[in-house]
C-alpha cells in the first residue's frame, strides 16, 4: 500500500482532541472522521441517543476510514477510544489494511484547567449532551490506557507546540 496511515486521536472529553484533529487535518489534508458528529447525524434520523448509536457512529468512522485507507489516503480519527472494544476496532483496521496505527493521545495535566475547559465549552452538536465534569470524572475512571507506542499532548502546552510534536512523531512513525 502507499504511504497511508491510520491516525488515532484519543482521549478524555475536553482534552483537546478535536482541535488537534482538525489542525492536522488541514496540515497533511487528511480527512477526520469524527465520532460525536457521526452520532449526532444518527440521532437526527430519529434514532434515539443510546449505547447503540454510539457503537453505529464508530463503526461508521472505521468504514470511512477504512474506504479512504483502501483507496491509499490516509485517516484521522477524533473519538475518546477509552475502552479496549474501540481500541481493538483500530488496531484490527490498521493490521487489516497493512497500514501504521499512529496514536495521539490527549491530555490535560493541570485538573482545573481541564474542568474549567468543561464547564465553559459549549459544542452544541445535536442530540449529544454538553459533557460535565462528572461526565469527564467518571470516564477517566473507566479510560483504558494505550498499550501501544504513542505520543501523549499536553492540552497545558500551546496549540502551535502540540501540532509541530504531532507532525514530527507523525513522519517519524510513517
Amino acid at each position: 500500500m502507499s504511504n497511508s496511515k491510520l491516525i488515532i486521536i484519543c482521549g478524555l472529553p475536553g482534552s483537546g482532541k478535536s482541535t488537534i484533529s482538525e489542525a492536522l487535518s488541514r496540515k497533511l489534508e487528511i480527512p477526520v472522521f469524527s465520532v460525536d458528529p457521526i452520532e449526532s447525524s444518527i440521532i437526527k434520523s430519529g434514532i434515539p441517543k443510546s449505547f447503540e448509536t454510539g457503537l453505529a457512529a464508530y463503526l461508521v468512522a472505521e468504514t470511512l476510514a477504512a474506504a479512504n485507507l483502501q483507496a491509499g489516503n490516509s485517516a484521522i480519527i477524533d473519538a475518546v477510544s477509552g475502552v479496549i472494544e474501540a481500541k481493538q476496532m483500530w488496531q484490527a483496521l490498521a493490521k487489516k489494511l497493512g497500514v501504521p496505527l499512529i496514536i495521539i493521545e490527549c491530555i490535560v495535566s493541570n485538573k482545573n484547567l481541564h474542568k474549567t475547559r468543561i464547564e465553559e465549552r459549549v459544542r452544541g452538536i445535536h442530540g449529544i449532551p454538553e459533557v460535565t465534569w462528572d461526565d469527564v470524572d467518571k470516564r477517566e475512571k473507566e479510560y483504558i490506557v494505550w498499550e501501544e507506542e504513542k505520543l501523549i499532548l499536553d492540552a497545558v502546552n500551546p496549540l502551535a507546540e502540540n501540532i509541530k510534536q504531532a507532525l514530527q512523531y507523525i513522519a517519524s512513525r510513517s
